[in-house]
Order: structure tokens, then C-alpha cells, then sequence
């Protein structure tokens, strides 16, 4: 009886694998558009926890989950318990990810390919490290269960947060930055995640 739970056990970890397997996602672009950026003035500022946070800008996402890594133990993580790898356009293809190794740490996001298949310009300026705020507990409990390879559709607004004891960090207004500096800090208000019917419709 031991063995025969114990197939069926490797064999629904088999299946659930192949179901993440990038090639038995759509082809193409899942995410075509790139995210709309709306500066707006006159933003009250958000208390949240131990920071204020100063919108900057209204932000309109879709993307291709591309890394996710959550954090514990950095003070930033108070307000920002995951970051999220996001790619659109090219960087939301299976045939084009296929060629890359991507990972994060230390609130960065890497990548390496040794057969670029996009210009470096596309890879920069097609995805991004995300610093994820959950506006209420709703979002909170959407984003726990965001997983790579998922698609996810997200509103809110890019912000800066300054810590009581004075501290500053910034978000990034630009999609073709790169370096310190070059994440965005994501107050997100709304996230969906994106079922296999919805992808290719653009959004964002």
C-alpha cells in the first residue's frame, strides 16, 4: 500500500512539473504591452507601518512572472515581503526565456544567456525587479500565491518610502534603467492572476 501511495505521489509531482514546463504555455508574447506609467501631482502620502510612502506615479502592469524571491530578515521587508522578476513584450515569450538562467538576491534580479536571442536593449528594457507593497490583506494573500510562469495583471502606484528614522528608498520612474536605483517600488492596490484564456489579450 506504502509503494503504491508513494507512485501516485511522484507521479502527481511528475505532472505538476510538465504544467510548469515553459513549453506547454501559449506561444508567443503572454504579456504583449509594456506598463503604463501616469505621473500624477497632488498624491497624499500613505502612512504604512513604520513608513510613508509618496506616490509618484499611477502604474498599470501585465507580466510574465519571471523569478520570485521572498524576504524576512532586511528592514525593507516590513513593507516589501517579495520581489517579483516581471517581463513583458519579448520577455514574456517562452522561445526567447527558454535561452536565459534567471534568479534574484540581495533585492536584485540577474540574468545570463549565452545565446542572447533579443538585443540587450529588449532584456533591459522589457522587465524589471519589482519591490511588491501589498496595499491591504487581500492583495497580501493574491501575492502568496504568485508563482513563476504565471501572468499577472496589477494596479497601483509606483512610491518612494521614507522610514522613520530617515531613511529613503526610491523607486524608479523609468523602464530602461539599469544599476542601484533601477527597481521599482510597487504600492500595489489590485493583482490578478491571469488564467491561460486571458493571456495574449493585452492588458496592461
Amino acid at each position: 500500500m506504502f509503494r503504491i501511495l508513494l507512485v501516485i505521489f511522484i507521479a502527481a509531482l511528475s505532472i505538476a512539473w510538465i504544467d510548469r514546463e515553459p513549453g506547454e504555455l501559449p506561444a508567443g508574447e503572454l504579456a504583449p504591452r509594456a506598463p503604463v506609467q501616469l505621473k500624477q501631482s497632488n498624491l497624499t502620502d500613505i502612512e504604512y507601518r513604520d513608513f510613508q510612502l509618496s506616490p509618484k506615479a499611477f502604474y498599470l502592469i501585465t507580466a510574465r512572472v519571471l523569478a520570485r524571491e521572498d524576504y524576512f530578515l532586511d528592514k525593507e521587508s516590513d513593507i516589501s515581503p517579495t520581489d517579483l522578476a516581471l517581463g513583458w513584450g519579448p520577455m514574456s515569450d517562452s522561445s526567447v526565456l527558454e535561452k536565459f538562467e534567471i534568479s534574484q538576491s540581495n533585492r536584485w534580479y540577474y540574468w545570463k544567456s549565452y545565446n542572447l536571442p533579443i538585443a540587450r536593449r529588449q532584456v533591459r528594457n522589457s522587465s524589471a525587479n519589482v519591490h511588491m507593497i501589498p496595499a491591504n490583506d487581500q492583495v497580501s494573500d493574491a501575492l502568496k500565491s504568485v508563482d513563476v510562469d504565471q501572468v499577472v495583471s496589477m494596479e497601483g502606484y509606483l512610491v518612494d518610502a521614507r522610514g522613520r528614522d530617515g531613511s529613503l528608498w526610491k523607486t524608479s520612474l523609468s523602464r530602461d534603467d539599469t544599476g542601484q536605483g533601477a527597481c521599482e517600488l510597487f504600492y500595489v492596490e489590485k493583482l490578478h492572476i491571469l488564467s491561460p484564456t486571458e493571456y495574449n489579450r493585452g492588458e496592461g
